[in-house]
């Protein structure tokens, strides 16, 4: 009876065991293949590229490599005696121009008056009519040339479009800058979000406006954020084609296909003192389900 009881407390024990194994098993199943969470996370932000509108040497520059700047602040100044001779020229071409569109409309009025009196044939009227138009025209373009003129003027100190941080940026006096050419880059505070790059399977866990934990690594207090949006669409790496041809299409299939990855844009809600959003960080975001709360 004895070796009964010791049989049966064995059995008991083991299938506990092997009860608990299974829970166990089933939970960290759930956790590693269902539960919308993933260490593929970046700190991200939607940058401004620093250009100039206008090319040339640079005289001045007013700022550091990271550094913070206000909306509007001079980042840097261009040389301006060649902009300044152009407007000069543009300014000289509008007083010239003005000249001929004035004396032109006063041939106008002569003839009109002439031919009021029979004085002067319609065709001379017509044509007087006709290069006081042109001469209107002229004076027009050469309007919009001195404004351009000022306007390049203006564009030889570069402004900071938007309030952040200045970086990547290693200009000095006496570099050539091209217009359009990037020199910098300009991270605003409130442009930062994280990107998170979940699995297939756990997007239907994944819902816009769902709570977010957010991990970042070296950092020991978590950042809080929600699901602002999940990407519409990723790159077919099976499928090539141009326009106006057939699809190419890879002839081969992996009996062993993972999981793409799809991109999801988390908002930052709330920051801890201390932590630093420094664009490029990895992280790990968890999607709070409302289950979970």
């Amino acid at each position: 009876m004895k070796n009964v009881s010791v049989i049966s407390g064995r059995v008991l024990l083991t299938l506990s065991m092997v009860v608990c194994a299974a829970v166990l098993s089933r939970h960290l199943w759930s956790f590693y293949m269902e539960a919308p969470w993933t260490r593929d996370a970046h700190v991200r932000a939607d940058i401004v590229r620093l250009a100039s509108d206008v090319s040339g040497p640079v005289t001045e520059v007013l700022v550091s490599d990271n550094e913070w700047v206000e909306k509007g602040a001079t980042l840097l100044r261009i040389e301006t005696v060649r902009f300044e001779l152009a407007l000069r020229e543009a300014e000289a071409q509008v007083r010239s121009t003005k000249a001929a569109a004035d004396l032109a409309r006063i041939d106008f009025e002569r003839y009109q008056l002439l031919a009021s009196k029979e004085a002067a044939s319609l065709k001379e009227r017509q044509q007087a009519e006709s290069q006081m138009h042109q001469a209107d025209a002229s004076y027009q373009t050469a309007l919009a040339a001195r404004d351009l003129a000022q306007l390049n003027l203006e564009r030889t100190s570069v402004k900071a479009p938007a309030a952040g941080i200045v970086t990547n940026f290693s200009l000095r006096n006496g570099n050539h800058i091209s217009a359009g050419s990037a020199i910098g880059v300009l991270v605003e505070k409130e442009a930062i979000y994280i990107a998170g790059y979940f699995e297939e399977t756990k997007l239907p866990r994944i819902h816009v406006n769902d709570p977010v934990m957010i991990d970042i690594m070296g950092e020991s207090t978590p950042v809080i954020g929600h699901v602002a949006s999940i990407a519409a669409g990723i790159e077919d790496r099976e499928r090539s084609d141009s326009a106006g041809s057939f699809a190419s299409v890879a002839p081969t299939f992996s009996w062993v296909r993972l999981a793409r990855r799809i991109p999801v844009r988390i908002e930052i809600d709330h920051v801890p003192d201390g932590v630093q959003l420094i664009v490029g960080r990895t992280a790990t975001a968890s999607v709070e389900r409302e289950s979970d709360e």
